[in-house]
């Protein structure tokens, strides 16, 4: 299906609020399902949805919260705030609670030693080590609150909206850490694009830290699955989870599942959703770079619209065989006022394969448009309130069946 086709489906949505954009609560393309009560996978290059089912429902990330200590380290370490070279102490809150007396994840850190940033990184990636993530934290923001503090304003600052995170290990902590499937994806897609020379840590066979040598818990690494990061978790009375990436012939999937039942459910069922996303589907390109898409109403212009076009190239990641139809909605504030500058965000551009939504792509305006004269003001009052006018009726008047 190329961009004429799907350029003959677009129909514009006219709002004066923002309209909640979600995929499909079940299942992906062609039917598949997954064991797994909560799971979301995007494909990162076209960003597009291939499974979402309760990707918005809420649970507790455990070890998941790992990931958001370690975004807010590498962070850190990228802007030239913290060096890897850096050392921090052990306190002994860090090795009681995460340390060999916890009886938890933990890279054996010696109470009082230093230990360097870079190492206790490696601690917290591939062993998943409690003790690691408190000294980080503490180290970064003098205590463990302060840092889970962050951590949440981080979450928000990449649209996680529905996140919060109580401490930087995972640990229990009477139910204030919350996550979403979707919230997790944006976290990894985050990780593996942002810190490229970090994420490779994810796929380090093993780690030696005071001389005890243990091996990447990641179960899927060495599967043959193309996998390369990120880490698991397990939630009393909530089951285990997984955040996993994988690449395979330049494509890379980025999944997460929550809910399963055992630890051997969680490997063979990851596996299997993400050998599934890798080997199904094509990427298409649906609108040329800069290709125009639609036009938006400008109110008190010298014109009456302005186009709408694409930054970037268009592409979705859609089933090889029996494709859906695609659709697409353009949504923006209707009407724009003048003045519009050019280049200027105005719409997102929703693309759709069967109902399902796949993905959203911001559209700028394409041109200028100047406020118009008294007379082109005057007109498109009388206009703006007709349509308002209409638009409510259609808005509110209930459906025939």
């Amino acid at each position: 299906m190329g961009g004429a086709e799907v350029k003959s489906l677009i129909k514009l949505v006219f709002v004066l609020a923002a309209i909640p954009f979600s995929a499909s609560a079940a299942d992906g393309a062609g039917g598949f399902a997954t064991k797994a009560p909560r799971a979301y996978m995007i494909e990162s290059t076209t960003n597009t949805v291939i499974l979402a089912k309760n990707e918005n429902q809420i649970f507790a990330p455990a070890s998941l919260s790992k990931l958001m200590t370690a975004d807010l380290v590498f962070d850190s370490v990228k802007s030239g705030a913290l060096s890897l070279d850096q050392e921090y102490p052990v306190s002994e809150f860090a090795w009681r609670t995460g340390g060999a007396p916890s009886r938890t994840a933990t890279m054996f850190a010696a109470l009082k030693s230093k230990i360097r940033v870079d190492d206790l990184i490696k601690g917290v990636v591939i062993q998943g080590a409690n003790d690691a993530c408190i000294a980080l934290s503490e180290g970064m923001s003098g205590t463990e609150a302060a840092f889970a503090a962050a951590m949440t304003r981080r979450a928000k600052a990449l649209d996680m909206t529905q996140s919060v995170f109580g401490n930087s290990t995972g640990l229990p902590d009477n139910g204030r850490s919350k996550t979403t499937a979707k919230d997790m994806v944006k976290l990894a897609a985050d990780l593996q694009q942002s810190y490229p020379d970090f994420y490779r840590y994810y796929a380090l066979p093993d780690f030696t830290w005071n001389k005890i040598s243990q091996r990447n818990r990641n179960p899927l690494l060495g599967l043959d699955a193309g996998v390369d990061g990120l880490v698991t978790g397990f939630a009393e009375g909530e089951g285990y989870s997984i955040v996993a990436s994988a690449s395979r012939n330049d494509r890379r999937v980025i999944l997460v599942l929550s809910g399963l039942a055992s630890d051997k459910e969680r490997t063979e069922e990851a596996k299997r959703v993400l050998d599934w996303g890798l080997t199904n589907f094509e990427t298409r390109q649906v609108f040329a770079a800069g290709e125009q898409v639609a036009e938006a109403s400008v109110f008190g212009g010298q014109a009456g619209s302005v186009p709408l076009a694409t930054k970037d190239a268009v592409s979705v990641y859609l089933p090889s065989a029996n494709p859906d139809r695609l659709s697409a909605q353009v949504v923006y504030h209707w009407p724009l006022k003048a003045p519009v500058t050019k280049d200027t965000r105005a719409a997102t551009l929703r693309i759709f394969a069967g109902g399902k939504a796949l993905r959203e792509v911001p559209l700028f305006t394409g041109s200028a448009v100047e406020v118009g004269s008294l007379t082109d003001r005057a007109w498109d009052a009388v206009v703006e309130l007709t349509e308002s006018l209409l638009f409510s009726w259609l808005w509110d008047k209930p459906s025939s069946t």
